[in-house]
């Protein structure tokens, strides 16, 4: 005769969300996750936000179906009372099993094969247009060429970090080290740390690090509270500088984001040579070692120290447009403060995200993400299919009256724009008070 099943509430499963205590549920069952976060492929961030809660879409969404038999071991014999799946769950669900009944999730073309050949020919038109010519011009158009093969590898770099674009694991690896570390100068290894965290918690203004940019950017006036980042694990202090410069955001978006690499090369140093736990830590430096010798090397094959700054500045700009781009998806799309919540990630995702409306010719340009909520309800599914799933995803939108995001990349510019500038007038009405009048009211009020 069967044990008859053990249940403990939802109140007592919160209980279990610190460190060295971390429980979720799937699908009504309960797992004691706590040591896996050692060894957890997406790191220990998705779990301990996800943590004391029923995380079945998350896990869903990030996990093939060959991840199921790795649950048994962590299970607790326990179930959650009253245990109940929302419509929208349901109906999420069911596409995610529909899509891998059609195979969507391996299948994923020829775009691999094709963005690693047209990154070798920029790469080798940029050194021929180097070393082989003593135009000005020609250098800078070598930079341009150099920018633009950076932003594929970047979107190379983020699919393989999604999914495996390669035929191997090992070949996976091998990829993202090539696309990342050794051709851009950024570590896949923070990439996944980072993006894993913005995936999980969407648009959360102290959990997801896309929004953390004080002092040059804020998307919303909570910020200016000095909220505690629970990624970096600091306080977000807005300061007089940081009120300073967020007043002038809208105005230096576009300069930033030229120079925004800067950025991503502090950073990737920030986590290899901090004391945290990174998997592959020495392949990861010797990756960045590759990048740091390589591209000095071809800087100083120029003539003189205004060609090397001006190549250097043009190289970056072009890749501005890649980080312009991460920006447009998410900045003037809505925000909360506090933790991601499980029972609600279709809900959260579909918010939290803007699409870009552009013609199947102009994929390249924008890697995949012109399908931004797709993307995140499928994060595993590959580049090629998210203009195919798109119908199935306006649908559920609209079945269960959830917005679905979607703007020319104009429009989601001057969106963008518009945000920054509310919350840069805010800002300056919280450093110099001035008479408000009705129009000054409705500006602020409506954005």
């Amino acid at each position: 005769m069967a044990e008859p099943k053990k249940y403990i509430s939802q109140q007592e499963l919160a209980k279990h969300n610190k460190a060295g205590d971390l429980w979720i549920s799937i699908q009504g069952k309960i797992y004691n996750v706590t040591d896996w976060t050692k060894s957890h492929p997406g790191g220990q961030l998705p779990l301990m936000n996800l943590a004391g809660q029923d995380a079945s879409d998350a896990f869903l969404a990030f996990h093939p179906g060959t991840a199921w038999k790795h649950l048994d071991r962590f299970f607790t014999g326990q179930h959650l009372q009253d245990y109940t799946v929302s419509e929208v769950s349901k109906d999420y669900r069911r596409l995610v099993a529909e899509f891998s009944k059609l195979g969507l999730f391996e299948k994923k073309g020829h775009g691999v094969l094709i963005s690693f050949v047209v990154m070798a020919v920029l790469f080798a038109m940029s050194l021929y247009g180097i070393l082989c010519s003593d135009s000005t011009w020609v250098h800078l158009l070598s930079a341009g060429m150099l920018g633009f093969m950076w932003i594929q590898s970047g979107w190379l770099g983020h699919d393989s970090g999604h999914y495996q674009i390669m035929a191997t694991r090992r070949l996976n690896r091998v990829a993202q080290l090539l696309a990342g570390n050794c051709l851009a100068g950024i570590s896949i290894g923070w990439w996944k740390w980072n993006h894993n965290a913005h995936h999980i918690a969407c648009n959360s203004l102290d959990f997801d690090p896309d929004l953390q940019h004080i002092p040059f950017f804020a998307v919303s006036s909570k910020l200016f509270s000095s909220m505690t980042s629970h990624f970096y694990d600091r306080k977000l202090s807005f300061d007089p500088a940081a009120r300073f410069l967020v007043s002038y955001q809208h105005l230096t978006f576009y300069p930033v984001m030229c120079l925004a690499r800067i950025n991503l090369f502090a950073q990737s140093f920030a986590l290899l040579l901090s004391k945290r736990r990174v998997p592959n830590r020495v392949q990861e430096i010797v990756g960045l070692i590759v990048f740091w010798i390589w591209y000095p090397l071809l800087v100083s094959c120029l003539p003189n120290f205004g060609e090397r700054l001006m190549f250097v500045v043009v190289s970056f700009a072009v890749t501005g447009i890649q980080h312009v781009q991460f920006c447009l998806n998410h900045f003037s799309s809505s925000v909360y403060a506090g933790p991601p919540s499980g029972h609600d990630w279709f809900e959260k995702q579909a918010n939290g995200t803007l699409d870009i409306s552009s013609p199947s010719w102009m994929d390249w340009f924008h890697g995949g993400l012109q399908f931004q909520v797709e993307h995140h309800l499928f994060p595993r599914l590959p580049r090629c299919q998210l203009r195919k799933v798109s119908p199935f995803v306006q649908e559920l939108c609209k079945k269960h009256n959830l917005p679905y995001n979607c703007a020319s990349f104009w429009m989601a510019n001057v969106f963008t724009y518009n945000t920054l500038r509310a919350v840069a007038l805010q800002a300056r009405d919280v450093s110099n008070p001035v008479p408000k009048n009705l129009v000054w009211e409705a500006l602020n009020t409506h954005g």
